[in-house]
């Protein structure tokens, strides 16, 4: 394939008159698999577009500054065996799209290339819109692309990427070879207003993680406003702790297509004033999109996590909801498609339904412990695609029917954005306290610091 490289021609970063400065690795130290090059490159242009690095014959690391104003200008690719590495406190902006066939700007990490973004609770890395006000959808988004498994019978390409990519953007390998695969390190990030959609269910979201292997770091991560999920996994089995999805278009947590990860730590604050064509969920979860058995099965593990809805019935009933004029919530959890899972000490409220698991296509299996679920209709159903909810037992969970959400006061101001505090269990009784994104009123993930956005 060939290549369109940012650099024509890196033999050392001298090429370009750049030397390493500031929190870098010496030459020599390991990062994860293999040594960082001697030297770094340091783009000359702020704006970066086409595929960083120089291809595979030379291991590149590339280093983003913080006293540069970056910006993405259409999708950037990190090429395979490259580093990116980005200081804490650096912005990158997505350009916005010339048209709605072309994607605005966006990050993709392709297979072998590494990410190190460490950001700090003061000093954030931001990646956000280059619109003055700054909307939904601006940009793309951030994709990491790894070698881990998936149940796809092969490599696939990751959706929302136009055909013909200048650099590989196929993601997953064999079961169990490359499930401890290390795409990098993303810490104290936060990524605004992304998400494109190329086509119908074919869209970039906040963040991408297809194929990504245990030995990546994904943590302390919020996804601000983003135009389609939050964050979505295909494959893989990459763990993910202290994530924020705020006010996104569909999903907050999706996973599919195999992952088997577990995700702790996590806060997701649905959007009430737009919901999506597809429905609105907390969670979304498929094995994949027909129901198969293949294998692996996706089968993710839910530790302390808070899914908050919408205020009123009438709110988590509409069908005509903006922006598409089709768009509805669904349910705090739509487990579905032959899925497994595992959801424990969690705090979910503010929908129609609550876990929900879809037998239409495949049996959807798992496991809830010690959750506190409300929903207007029915905490706890099987349905079959929309239909025929069907209420079920699940001993050692709480539930609540009530009109008004915090009628049960497990949550203080969930509806309020004023503060972290207001998302902190309240001490209704010990196993309430001890669930949720805050258990025992520990915020310091989320309050310490300026990483943290609410609104």
């Amino acid at each position: 394939m060939k290549r369109k490289p940012l650099f024509s021609v890196l033999a050392s970063a001298a090429v370009l008159g750049t030397v390493l400065v500031s929190s870098c690795k010496k030459d020599g130290q390991p990062v994860a698999d293999r040594a960082l090059s001697a030297s770094q490159i340091i783009p000359s242009n702020p704006t970066l577009s086409g595929v960083l690095g120089t291809g595979h014959t030379i291991a590149d690391t590339i280093h983003l500054t913080s006293s540069v104003a970056w910006h993405l200008s259409g999708l950037v690719y990190v090429d395979s065996s490259d580093v990116l590495i980005i200081d804490a406190g650096t912005t990158i902006r997505g350009d916005l799209s010339s048209s709605s066939s072309v994607p605005g700007g966006g990050l993709v990490i392709t297979r072998g290339a590494k990410i190190l973004a460490q950001g700090t609770p003061t000093s954030p890395i931001v990646f956000t819109s280059a619109a003055t006000t700054p909307v939904s959808g601006d940009w793309s988004g951030v994709v990491i692309l790894g070698n881990a498994s998936t149940n796809h019978s092969s490599r696939v390409q990751v959706e929302g990427i136009p055909t013909n990519p200048p650099a590989d953007a196929t993601f997953g390998g064999s079961v169990g070879t490359n499930d401890a695969d290390n795409s990098g390190i993303l810490q104290y990030v936060r990524i605004e207003y992304g998400g494109y959609e190329l086509s119908a269910d074919n869209e970039i979201n906040g963040l991408t993680l297809a194929g990504v292997g245990s030995g990546t770091t994904i943590d302390f991560v919020e996804v601000f406003k983003s135009k389609d999920d939050s964050f979505e996994w295909f494959g893989g089995t990459v763990n993910a702790s202290h994530l924020l999805s705020i006010d996104g278009l569909d999903d907050m947590f999706d996973t599919d297509n195999g992952y088997r990860g577990t995700i702790s730590y996590a806060l997701g604050v649905a959007d009430t004033t737009r919901a999506d064509k597809s429905t609105s969920n907390g969670f979304e979860s498929d094995n994949n999109a027909t129901g198969t058995t293949a294998t692996p099965l996706t089968n993710p593990t839910y530790n302390f996590v808070t899914i908050v809805g919408l205020p009123n019935a009438a709110k988590a009933s509409i069908t005509n909801g903006a922006p598409s004029g089709t768009g509805k919530y669904g349910r705090a959890a739509h487990l579905r498609r032959n899925a497994r899972f595992t959801i424990n000490n969690s705090i979910f409220l503010g929908y129609n339904y609550g876990l929900s698991q879809d037998l239409q296509l495949g049996n959807t299996t798992g496991t809830f412990t010690g959750n506190f679920v409300h929903a207007f209709i029915n905490p706890f159903t099987t349905e079959s695609n929309g239909t025929s909810f069907v209420a079920i037992a699940a001993p050692g969970n709480t539930r609540d029917s009530s009109a008004v959400p915090t009628a049960k006061g497990w949550l203080p101001a969930p509806f309020s954005r004023s503060a972290i505090t207001n998302f902190v269990p309240n001490a209704i009784t010990s196993a309430a306290k001890a669930a949720g994104a805050f258990p025992t009123g520990s915020t310091t993930w989320a309050s310490s610091g300026t990483w943290v956005r609410l609104q």
